[in-house]
């Protein structure tokens, strides 16, 4: 008995050095998430409360108003287009993102002479930075002499307004967003698919299951995790998109492209409005909190299904 009361007391600062190793661990990683992360978003939040203008910047003082920036955030005429702007931009960019993300990865499943090299070429625009990539766009979509618009005249179609129509603009910058996400889910459905056992599918062949037998029965519930994980991860990036569509259009023209990203930069640094520009920042928040919650509870739910 004593010789066990000894092993275990011997054990004891074994342990405390093992756990005090892991918080030395986690302490850099945490004292980084709260400097970089956790300051900007409680400093927001403070924002959102206070009558914060330029003075204030310069003496460091402001007035506790309460949900009066909420209050005039919400009811802003303005509020309504962004907030449905910026729904239809988020979900018409993953829909289209994911089904020709999908169709290439399946595509590229079959490996066939240049596959890799192809494969390489359709991922450089996720790479290029975006202003650049908006840049050689702007270019493209040019009113009235751009390329997009030489080639239709070829066709005998006259000049689209593409960048400066309340009817086109924000449609360009979804395309231009489309454009540059396909890689991103070319790269996670390819890589998901790359995981699938050969044998599930040789099996399904000979059983003599067809193709769309296979895709629905073998692919989609394999990708289901990868799909989940992809979805999210789009939704909260093309959510708080901000460069591209500045750089385009900086909301216009009138706000047929406006934003809640854009929009709360335009109240914040053209209106000097930081409180109310703070709220509509927090609405972004709460919508990608939301996601990550569902994201969150029906993974649980799937794991102890």
């Amino acid at each position: 008995m004593s010789h066990v009361i000894e092993n275990s007391v011997r054990r004891r600062p074994h342990g405390m050095r093992a756990s005090a190793a892991r918080v030395l661990f986690i302490l850099p990683v945490l004292a980084f998430l709260l400097l970089v992360f956790g300051y900007p978003i409680a400093f927001n939040i403070w924002l959102t409360f206070q009558s914060y203008d330029l003075k204030s910047m310069i003496t460091g003082v402001s007035e506790f108003v309460g949900f009066a920036n909420i209050v005039s955030a919400v009811t802003d005429p303005n509020f309504g287009t962004a907030l449905l702007n910026t729904l239809f931009f988020t979900l018409a960019s993953l829909f289209v993102q994911f089904i020709i993300g999908l169709a290439l990865a399946l595509f590229f499943y079959n490996n066939f002479p240049l596959s890799r090299t192809i494969r390489a070429m359709l991922v450089l625009p996720w790479l290029v930075p975006s202003i650049v990539a908006t840049t050689a766009w702007r270019f493209i979509f040019k009113d009235p002499s751009g390329f997009l618009n030489q080639l239709l005249g070829v066709f005998g179609v006259a000049p689209v307004h593409w960048l400066t129509s309340n009817d086109t603009a924000l449609v360009s910058i979804i395309i231009i967003n489309i454009w540059i996400g396909i890689a991103f889910n070319l790269v996670l459905l390819h890589s998901g698919l790359q995981s699938i056992p050969t044998e599930q599918y040789e099996a399904a062949a000979i059983d003599c299951a067809g193709y769309w037998k296979r895709f629905w029965y073998i692919t989609m519930p394999a990708l289901r995790p990868v799909i989940a994980v992809l979805l999210v991860l789009g939704f909260v990036y093309t959510l708080k998109q901000f460069d591209l569509v500045w750089t385009l259009t900086k909301g216009g023209p009138g706000n047929s492209s406006q934003l809640l990203s854009t929009w709360s930069y335009s109240l914040s640094f053209q209106s000097n409005k930081f409180g109310q520009g703070a709220a509509v920042a927090d609405v972004l928040f709460l919508l990608s909190g939301l996601i990550i919650i569902g994201y969150t509870y029906v993974q649980r739910k799937h794991a102890n299904a």
